[in-house]
Order: structure tokens, then C-alpha cells, then sequence
């Protein structure tokens, strides 16, 4: 019988458990805690996930980097949707970015065809005790030519619920100054930084200083050029209409934990989202998926 061209190895990482996964074209890491992707990297090219060299690898904290699960709100909550807020008991005290990213995972089942593998992670109801509604989530991760991130809410109860989400991939860049975003130009957005202003995305978006927007009515392809890496990342969606954009450039980088002072540099943000008006309501006994594939190309 013929050997399997993708192997799954169980590891640990001070208080944390992972997987790591690694085929023909690239290799990644997936924590138990959160069900994080931490890091995945193609053979004989840069890494395309960003992760912290001074990464901490503690139960009950995020890792810095990698693509943490935001779900069921992302951000303040008290900046949610009306609806958002109101499905838990008291926004004010919620933690940011939801209830899921300190929470174990279970792998609950592996598939693959020829060198693609596709892995299932789930999260019991019984976790979300904070949030007494009948969802559950579970993330689904692809590994082939593309990666491929699918995260599920599944609507189980006879009521409605509404809910904010994001996938918070970090991607690895040479140089947060030399690269740009393209796709967005004549989108909205919000500048969290300019007291929120509404403001519309003039060309391509390139950096030189601290960012935080959220951008609305994006296209379902972005492509971020790297021309001292030579290549393109491409980020292709579905299930969003929204995506969060951020830096902390230099000042706010001194205040980050696990974050060295000139790794703002190295890293950028783009969150496949369903955030501010592109909010999820789900219906009862219905699923939304929201979805994100990396892949990058050579740049001309």
C-alpha cells in the first residue's frame, strides 16, 4: 500500500498543544487552543502567514500571529451591531474579539485526496456557557496548492441569532513600506483611528503610518504586491462582504505584547470578516460559512 504524500504530527509548545501538518508543497501549524493557524510557509519561498518571534505559547491567551478564530463578535462588542450586542448579556464586560480563541478545539475528522488534506475542527456548545445561544462553529482547513480556511456557524435553535466574525490572518511581508493592497480602491470605510469616519479607498492602499479600517463592499479577490519578495499574496473570499486592515506601525508596536519593536515591519492584517453592516443574521436551523484561500504568485 502506498505511503500517504501528507503526514499529521502531534507536538507541543510550552502550554500549548499542536498539530503540524506538512505535504509535497508547504507545511503549517495549528494549535488546540483556538483552533489557531500559527504558521504556513511554501517550500523554498517566505513564509505567507506572519508569526511573532516572540510568540507566547500560554493556554487561556491568543498567539501573536498565525490567524485566530474571532467569532461570535469581533472587536468591542459595544461597537458591534445593535443585534450583535444584544446577544450577550452584558456587552460592556465581553471580551474583544469573542469566546473562541482560548477555547480547546477538537480535531474532529481528516480527509485527503493524492497530496490535499483537509482537516475539521469543532468547538461543543457546552464551551460557550457565555453565550447561551444553540451555534456552533467549526473550522474547516484545506491544505493544497492553496490553503484554504472555512469557519461554519450552524444555527441550531428555533431563533434567530445575529453574530460578527473574522478570520485574523496575519501575512508575512519583507516590507510593511514597499508593499500595497490592491482591490479595494473605491471602497468604503471606516477609519478607526479618525474617530471612525466613513472615508472611500482612493487607489491602491499603501502604508506609512499606523492602520486600522474596516472596509465594506470589498470585491472577493484582494492581492497584496511585495516587490522585494517578488511575488503577489492573493486572498479570494467568500461569505464576506468586509475586511479589517491593520498596522500598529511603530509607536503602538512598543505597547504590544509578544511583539518586537520593528516586527511591524514584517506583518499586515487583512481579515476576511462579516463585520458592521455585513453582519451575520442566521436564521433558525440554518449555516453561514465564511471562507478565505492564500495563494501567492509571482509579481511582474
Amino acid at each position: 500500500m502506498p505511503s500517504r504524500p501528507w503526514r499529521i504530527e502531534r507536538q507541543s509548545q510550552d502550554q500549548l498543544s499542536l498539530w503540524r501538518i506538512h505535504n509535497g508543497h508547504a507545511e503549517l501549524r495549528v494549535a488546540e487552543q483556538g483552533a489557531q493557524l500559527l504558521s504556513y510557509q511554501r517550500k523554498n519561498e517566505p513564509p505567507l502567514i506572519w508569526l511573532s518571534e516572540e510568540a507566547a505559547y500560554q493556554t487561556g491567551q491568543s498567539v501573536r500571529g498565525g490567524a485566530p478564530i474571532c467569532w461570535p463578535w469581533f472587536g468591542d462588542l459595544t461597537r458591534n451591531p445593535a443585534a450583535v450586542q444584544a446577544m450577550h448579556l452584558q456587552p460592556a464586560s465581553a471580551p474583544f474579539h469573542g469566546l473562541v480563541r482560548a477555547l480547546p478545539w477538537q480535531l474532529e475528522d481528516i480527509s485527503g485526496v493524492d497530496e490535499d488534506i483537509k482537516l475539521g475542527f469543532s468547538l461543543a456548545a457546552s464551551s460557550l456557557a457565555d453565550w447561551p445561544h444553540a451555534v456552533t462553529p467549526r473550522l474547516d482547513i484545506t491544505l493544497g496548492e492553496r490553503l484554504t480556511l472555512s469557519l461554519s456557524s450552524h444555527n441550531h435553535g428555533a431563533l434567530p441569532v445575529a453574530l460578527s466574525q473574522a478570520l485574523h490572518s496575519y501575512l508575512a511581508v519583507s516590507d510593511i513600506r514597499q508593499v500595497s493592497v490592491h482591490g479595494l480602491e473605491d471602497c468604503p470605510y471606516l477609519d478607526t483611528l479618525e474617530g471612525w469616519d466613513l472615508r472611500q479607498q482612493q487607489g491602491p492602499l499603501r502604508f506609512s503610518g499606523e492602520t486600522d479600517r474596516i472596509y465594506q463592499k470589498i470585491p472577493a479577490q484582494l492581492r497584496v504586491h511585495d516587490p522585494l519578495w517578488k511575488r503577489q499574496i492573493c486572498l479570494a473570499s467568500s461569505g464576506s462582504h468586509s475586511a479589517i486592515v491593520w498596522n500598529p506601525w511603530i509607536d503602538k508596536a512598543q505597547r504590544l505584547s509578544q511583539f518586537a519593536k520593528d516586527a511591524w515591519q514584517r506583518m499586515l492584517c487583512i481579515e476576511t470578516a462579516n463585520v458592521m453592516d455585513d453582519a451575520i443574521s442566521l436564521p433558525a436551523h440554518a449555516q453561514h460559512q465564511l471562507s478565505l484561500s492564500l495563494w501567492t504568485e509571482p509579481l511582474a
